[in-house]
């Protein structure tokens, strides 16, 4: 597997165009909640980034996925409210060519391990569509446990599909990096 350095940026507005760029790609939003639109349009990513920008620290911690200067996805935990206000819903997406060269994994445990630190959560979940292999593969390799699957519970494009709950609890995360 080729090894592709990347960062966990802080969203800035210039990355629109890359954005807009790398999102616009129909294989990208068949695996996400219909707020990710296709086509992707550079308005679009304006809107984005600017909420991105403005809910930071208070509501999420989102990043942008760069490398080599370019950005190529985002990555970001959404706080819950109420007696939810110490879980973090994660969400990534990432662009088309950079797919099978371990970058969202290494980007979730980089994430994980921030929001646990900074925000004090006491579990990570996600939400990934049940057909989505890559995805719950990345949730697996990086330590979340299936806690199971909900029949019929997302439409997209007219189709009834099922999903997932994958959860990482802050005991187990400190648990794979502390030493035994």
């Amino acid at each position: 597997m080729e090894r592709i350095e990347f960062e966990l940026s802080h969203w800035r507005t210039e990355m629109a165009g890359d954005v807009a760029r790398n999102a616009n790609d129909p294989e990208i939003a068949r695996f996400l909640r219909d707020a990710f639109p296709y086509p992707y349009t550079e308005q679009d990513a304006w809107d984005y980034i600017r909420e991105c920008i403005a809910r930071e620290g208070k509501s999420q911690l989102c990043r942008a996925i760069t490398a080599d200067g370019e950005t190529i996805g985002s990555i970001g935990i959404f706080f819950g409210t109420d007696v939810y206000a110490r879980n973090g819903e994660l969400g990534y997406w990432l662009a088309k060519p950079f797919w099978g060269k371990g970058i969202m994994t290494e980007a979730v445990r980089k994430i994980c391990a921030e929001a646990f630190a900074e925000f004090g959560l006491d579990r990570i979940f996600a939400a990934p569509f049940a057909s989505n292999a890559a995805s719950r593969a990345v949730l697996e390799k990086t330590g979340f446990r299936l806690e199971g699957i909900l029949k019929h519970s997302v439409r997209k494009n007219g189709v009834l599909q099922d999903s997932c709950i994958y959860a990482l609890l802050r005991e187990e995360a400190a648990a794979r990096v502390s030493p035994a």
